[in-house]
């Protein structure tokens, strides 16, 4: 199983950006798709964002895109996701997956998903 730690969460004014990362210290991200998805209360999984294995195709949700970057950067073997524009919706909890399936089905539908890590707190509020 794939251990991932996420980090970066926090509490941010509307309008405000935060990045959240997620690296693991046992395997090598760019082997897998890497998604990100969030969970609040009372509400369900939602899959904002995937990036592919090796060639690291982007994809997102509709109420992500344009404000959410997913990056990764190899060579410290973490997996970005760039968060602009938040917004008090957005207010979750935020995990990095593994996912197992293809990133735009996955993302769309918001299953898919292998190992994830124990996840980080996002709160958008004034």
């Amino acid at each position: 199983q794939v251990q991932l730690v996420e980090s970066g969460g926090g509490l941010v004014q509307p309008g405000g950006s935060l990045r959240l990362s997620c690296t693991s210290s046992e395997f090598t991200l760019d082997d897998y798709n890497i998604g990100w998805f969030r969970q609040a209360p009372e509400k369900e999984r939602e899959g904002v964002s995937c990036i592919s294995s090796r060639d690291s195709i982007t994809y997102y949700s509709d109420s992500v895109k344009g404000r959410f970057t997913i990056s990764r950067d190899n060579a410290k073997n973490t997996v970005y996701l760039q968060m602009n524009s938040l917004e008090p919706e957005d207010s979750a909890g935020y995990y990095c997956a593994t996912v197992v399936i293809g990133c735009a089905y996955a993302t769309r539908n918001s299953i898919g998903f292998g190992s994830w890590g124990q996840g980080t707190q996002v709160t958008v509020s004034s």
